[in-house]
């Protein structure tokens, strides 16, 4: 609870907070809990309704810890072009990450790449995105 306060007060004063302290609540813990919900809205002078909202709607925010790595693979025309389907059968066999995807990583000639925790990479076949879901354990 002090480093959910700390990340409170790092936004004090700041105009719109609520995005970057939900952000930073999301890569402390992993989630945005109900209690953080609360000590959100108080913090801020919203009700719980409006900060839900907006956790709810971003589809990058979880209210639920999930310990699985987080793999967001780009589905953009060139990854596709690329092979990053093959990337997806892989990892839907396995079923040990957290799997999203984004638009585009500006990676386009590089692909197909993916968002492994906080890090892109690029030139990704199923072995190599494989090793690094493991990695990331």
């Amino acid at each position: 609870m002090e480093r959910l306060e700390d990340i409170i007060a790092a936004h004090a004063g700041r105009e719109g907070p609520l995005l970057p302290i939900l952000h930073d609540v999301q890569a402390a813990f992993g989630h945005i809990s109900e209690e953080a919900i609360r000590a959100i809205a108080s913090a801020l002078n919203l009700s719980r309704a409006e900060v839900h909202g907006v956790v709810s709607f971003y589809h990058d925010f979880a209210t639920d810890a999930d310990p699985r790595p987080q793999v967001k693979l780009c589905r953009a025309e060139a990854c596709q072009a690329r092979g990053v389907d093959a990337l997806v059968a892989a990892l839907d066999e396995s079923v040990r990450a957290q799997l999203g995807t984004v638009y585009c990583l500006g990676l386009c000639s590089a692909g197909p790449s993916a968002l492994v925790g906080d890090t892109v990479h690029a030139r990704l076949d199923p072995t190599t995105l494989s090793e690094l879901v493991e990695q990331t354990k």
